[in-house]
């Protein structure tokens, strides 16, 4: 899953027809002044400023202010770009309407291995983790769609009464239609208000997470995901998650700082497999990658390049088990590309290389590998018969 941040996530509420407060993400101070001239509500009522960054408590961290006129608005936002929390540099700020409520409600669909549920609660904020047995649901078939009775259904059953189900219906129809063209796998709004301008329901909060990997079907995505990991993300990661948006199969690639063990490995099972081997040795991992689902060779070039860009490694484990369809073959071709452009620019010295790979024309990949040797890299190449954790076995122990 993926996670969106704030701004970004309410343009695509406001695209499926769901309600939000007005708002502007800024990313330098000088954007401040020609957006409130552009912005005429700026002027006008009062206003929210918050870090734009994935990052908890950030009210506790004084990084939410509320209650703010123009003014206020445009110092406080000067005053938070810039700070320093938990290793993440504040990049944006987002400056929104604040709506005054008295009322606040909740409203969440969330993927499961059959379908999706739809999930209501006449109360929010803070009262839903004390009260989640409370809160109403109904669940969505796999191919299907959430009928009015349905949400009707679960909004009386919230505790909903009057013109309230009706607006309820309306909204959650509204959501689901939201969560399910736009590859979401958790949408909650929390708290779900009645807006005191007009009277309508209004999303003030919510929490957005879709399927990273669908990007290549929305061309309209011009947002990035949030970082994972309470830091940003580095120039190499966002060029290697660019790469997996447009490509057939996935790479993918986390730093870890300080690391001495980069992984190569082939599928999401074998990295968490090796993984968890490098620890269980006492070895320190550099990184978290993967290549799956067949990708080209020029993407796993690429990802190899940057695996083998990694400071202070001194070995690549290059593992997967016995692939199914993935051609070996035409995937170590990049791999092999990516190294020898790696010991052209002197990233590899010193370096040890471990594989052990089993799938279509292994053959001819495996000996592809094993030549490398005859080109100065200190490679070590096992075939399916070699136990998956055996080379980290043999990395970290000198056995082998």
């Amino acid at each position: 899953m993926a996670k969106v941040l704030e701004g970004p996530g309410m343009e695509l509420f406001n695209k499926w027809g769901i309600r939000t407060p007005r708002h502007v993400v800024i990313s330098t101070s000088d954007q401040i002044e020609s957006l409130v001239q552009s912005n005429q509500w700026m002027r006008e009522c009062k206003m929210v400023v918050k870090a734009h960054e994935a990052i908890g408590s950030r009210f506790k961290l004084g990084l939410v202010k509320i209650d703010l006129d123009i003014d206020q608005a445009i110092a406080t936002a000067k005053e938070i770009l810039g700070v320093e929390v938990q290793g993440l540099v504040i990049s944006q700020v987002i400056i929104a309407e604040m709506l005054v409520h008295e009322d606040e409600y909740y409203l969440a669909v969330k993927s499961d291995r059959e379908g999706a549920e739809v999930l209501m609660a006449k109360f929010g904020g803070v009262e839903v983790e004390d009260n989640w047995e409370k809160i109403s649901r109904t669940h969505v078939e796999i191919g299907e769609k959430p009928t009015d009775e349905q949400l009707e259904s679960c909004a009386r059953e919230a505790g909903f009464d009057g013109e309230l189900v009706d607006k309820m219906r309306k909204f959650a129809s509204r959501l689901y239609e939201c969560y399910d063209n736009e590859d979401g796998q958790y949408m909650e709004i929390n708290p779900l208000i009645i807006s005191p301008i007009d009277g309508k329901l209004c999303a003030l909060d919510a929490v957005i997470m879709l399927d990273g990997d669908a990007r290549f079907r929305h061309p309209d995505w011009n947002f990035s995901f949030a970082p994972e990991f309470g830091r940003a993300y580095t120039e190499d990661e966002k060029q290697i998650m660019e790469i997996d948006s447009r490509v057939k199969g996935s790479v993918k690639l986390i730093e870890i700082p300080g690391g001495e063990v980069a992984m190569l490995p082939a599928g999401g099972g074998a990295s968490v497999f090796y993984s968890d081997a490098v620890v269980a040795l006492g070895g320190t991992l550099a990184n978290y990658s993967e290549y799956s689902g067949d990708p080209p060779a020029w993407a796993v070039e690429a990802l190899t390049d940057k695996v083998c860009s990694l400071p202070g490694i001194k070995h690549i484990i290059v593992g997967g088990a016995i692939a199914n369809f993935t051609d070996v073959k035409a995937t170590f071709a990049g791999i092999i590309a990516g190294f020898r452009k790696a010991k052209q620019e002197g990233k590899l010295d010193g370096v040890k290389i471990w594989v052990r790979r089993g799938g279509p024309n292994e053959a001819i990949g495996l000996e592809s590998m094993r030549k490398l040797g005859d080109e100065g890299f200190d490679i070590h190449v096992y075939d399916r018969y070699t136990p998956l954790t055996d080379i980290v076995k043999f990395a970290l122990k000198g056995e082998g």
